[in-house]
């Protein structure tokens, strides 16, 4: 199995020199940022967001509390699309399934013994299962990067495989964490291996302990997807975590993804932001006033 996988990586064409990758970044936000740059595409991006509480301090209040306001937001800006999802721990699957009242919103929940994925792989599919199993319509996990950077791709496969299992019907977000990865060789390395394991979603970080996502990772991301699109027919989603917290931010990813896969990609089933700030800075530039919904 790591043969045909080894095999993936060495047959991609994705560039993998990263000043070139900045080069491209660089050209593309210069010719194409500022007509994108306006209210329909602020209205988008907040309705790509998953709106996300990852604390050690969550509780079931605070979690219901999280909720209700997405509740509420319908009814307070009603000529606004909703936010894509409400995402959390998976212990708190229920209190979100049993509080949201909206249709339309997904609800995914992190596992996988985020934000390391260092447990037992018994864990791991056990946690995923029981988020499904409470509710989750998604869910978020981390590339293992021990396994990576130990060059054993089998259990980098074999993990995501099995967890993609797990989740049933749902979708699977593989997390790379690419500011550990740093490199654009090894983004496109971990891009190629989750892709060709099922992920339905590549997403740049955990938000954690390294720094959050970049433009180049995105763009090499994105490079990745729309190659493996032209071999398999698959259409793979991409999500921006960690870090993404203003409107420019916002604007640049949604840049990036356009220019690489284009307008097919610009729905909410195939880009996502996970946010906590966004949404109030999002909608500030909306209404053209402060605004702290959430």
């Amino acid at each position: 199995m790591s043969d045909k996988y080894t095999q993936a990586i060495t047959q991609s064409q994705v560039i993998e020199d990263d000043a070139a990758v900045a080069e491209a970044v660089k050209k593309i936000l210069d010719e194409h940022f500022d007509e994108n740059n306006n209210q329909d595409v602020y209205k988008f991006c907040f309705s790509a967001i998953d709106l996300t509480t990852l604390k050690a301090t969550d509780s079931q209040t605070s979690v219901a509390k999280f909720t209700e306001n997405v509740n509420s937001f319908e009814e307070l800006f009603p000529s606004l699309p909703n936010v894509a999802a409400i995402c959390v721990y998976p212990n708190f699957a229920p209190v979100v399934k049993s509080v949201l009242e909206v249709s339309g919103v997904k609800l995914a929940c992190v596992s996988g013994s985020f934000p390391s994925s260092q447990t037992f792989e018994e864990v791991k599919i056990a946690e995923t299962s029981l988020a499904v199993a409470n509710g989750a319509d998604e869910i978020d996990i981390v590339f293992n990067l021990g396994y990576y950077f130990d060059n054993d791709y089998e259990s980098v496969v074999d993990e995501i495989t099995e967890q993609k299992e797990a989740t049933r019907d749902g979708r699977l977000k593989v997390i790379l964490e690419t500011g550990a990865l740093k490199t654009a060789k090894n983004i496109k390395n971990a891009s190629v291996l989750s892709l060709y394991s099922g992920a339905d979603f590549l997403k740049t970080s955990t938000g954690k302990e390294y720094p959050g996502a970049s433009l180049d990772a995105a763009y090499i991301m994105a490079l990745c997807i729309k190659e493996y699109y032209e071999k398999t027919g698959n259409k793979v989603g991409f999500k921006a975590s960690g870090g993404v917290s203003t409107t420019e931010d916002a604007v640049k990813y949604y840049t990036i993804i356009k220019e690489v896969l284009g307008e097919e990609w610009l729905t909410t089933e195939y880009f996502r932001i996970g946010a906590s700030r966004l949404a109030n800075n999002l909608l500030t530039s909306i209404a053209g006033h402060e605004v702290k919904h959430f």
